[in-house]
């Protein structure tokens, strides 16, 4: 797979192309969730906004985590050795572990002080995770 992957022509540039449309879809429908949730667009409802882009944020994860996963077999050594991708795989454990905990606290039907903590971290890290993902190629 790692010499039809990294030679082909296309596929690794497809590979790319799909893993940043799931990127740009995950972080921008997330973002204006979570936007909201911090008190911006009060004239949006948060149910009915919840159930426009959170299944946008799921599909552009899904795409990312796919493509991503195939850049990675391409490259599995190279990628395990950068301190940059490794940071990005922490960073995603950590972002993945704060929306854990935002459910179990109750979501969207408990939205006090630490809810828009944990919205505001989340923000960020998905931030220091697409600047790890481009460090990648320069560490």
């Amino acid at each position: 797979m790692n010499h039809w992957l990294l030679q082909s022509t296309w596929v690794y540039p497809a590979l790319e192309t799909l893993h940043i449309t799931g990127i740009a879809l995950l972080l921008g429908s997330l973002a204006v969730f979570e936007l909201r949730l911090l008190g911006a667009g009060r004239a949006l409802a948060e149910p009915e906004l919840a159930w426009l882009a959170l299944p946008v944020t799921l599909g552009g994860f899904l795409l990312a985590a796919g493509s991503g996963t195939l850049l990675f077999a391409g490259q599995a050594q190279d990628m395990l050795a950068n301190p940059a991708f490794r940071l990005k795989m922490l960073l995603l454990g950590l972002v993945g572990t704060n929306a854990g905990l935002f459910y179990l606290r109750g979501g969207l039907a408990r939205v006090d002080a630490l809810a828009k903590l944990q919205v505001l971290l989340s923000l960020l890290l998905w931030l220091a995770i697409i600047a790890c993902g481009r460090a990648i190629a320069y560490v």
